[in-house]
């Protein structure tokens, strides 16, 4: 097979899950991963992908662009987990808590295996796979129904109703984008309500969200940047953006991430 026709299949299979592996396509089309690696090299020179660690992703540009749950989740690996495991620390044994959708809330999801008494609520299948999968008898997960997004969210008036009569102490917000006017948004109209939603039913509101996520705006606004109680970002996060943020959200904390 040609480069051309390989760079081909890789670029469909890019557009139609949101990201690729490089050991996944080596399989696939038989090559090296020298190969792979110099065919995605020459895809990102030509801006029709985007070069991760292990693979790439869809180009994301405009403000509905939602890439989808795999292309997220190779993403900031080192900052995702730095963040998730300062957020872990906010949970208390015994209390109820929000966990919106999002490959950052997944990963926190993953870090509470030592909380004990857990009623967790989240509007995402994932969210509540990860953490059922522990096997805990003292926890109990409550999944929103609604339609679900390409980020694997549900969203829309059957998850928007059933959060609004619920009261968490702590819920954590993952988010598309943050920029000073626009504050903590997402593409999809839908996932904004619903997520508005789930902001509303908390005691105290906790956004997790890694520094790339700065001058990101998507289409809808979910709260402006004072609305929530504590955000927990990288020590990634440019010294514009901490300035920012510093005057506008009532408290802010950097994960340190190994290099």
């Amino acid at each position: 097979m040609l480069a051309r026709q390989r760079q081909e299949v890789i670029l469909n299979e890019v557009r139609r899950t949101g990201a690729v592996q490089v050991s996944a396509l080596v399989l696939q089309l038989g090559v090296s991963d020298m190969t792979i690696r110099r065919d995605l090299d020459a895809l990102a020179r030509r801006g029709l992908v985007e070069k991760v660690y292990g693979g790439a992703t869809s180009m994301v540009g405009r403000s509905t662009d939602e890439p989808g749950f795999e292309a997220k989740s190779v993403r900031q690996l080192a900052e995702k987990e730095a963040i998730a495991m300062l957020a872990a620390e906010q949970v208390r044994p015994g209390t109820a808590i929000g966990l919106s959708a999002g490959t950052t809330t997944w990963t926190l999801a993953r870090h509470l295996d030592d909380v004990a008494d857990l009623t967790v609520v989240t509007n995402s299948i994932r969210v509540a796979d990860a953490l059922q999968q522990r096997g805990r008898t003292d926890r109990t997960v409550v999944l929103t129904g609604g339609v679900r997004t390409p980020s694997d969210a549900l969203v829309g008036p059957v998850a928007v109703q059933s959060l609004r009569s619920l009261h968490l102490d702590l819920v954590f917000l993952g988010v598309h984008g943050i920029a000073a006017r626009a504050g903590f948004t997402t593409p999809n109209l839908n996932e904004s309500e619903t997520n508005r939603a789930l902001a509303e039913a908390a005691n105290r509101l906790v956004v997790v969200a890694d520094h790339s996520k700065w001058s990101t705006v998507g289409i809808s606004t979910i709260v402006d940047l004072h609305e929530v109680d504590l955000l927990i970002s990288d020590d990634g996060l440019p010294q514009e953006a901490r300035q920012v943020l510093s005057e506008n959200v009532p408290e802010l904390v950097l994960a340190e991430v190994p290099r």
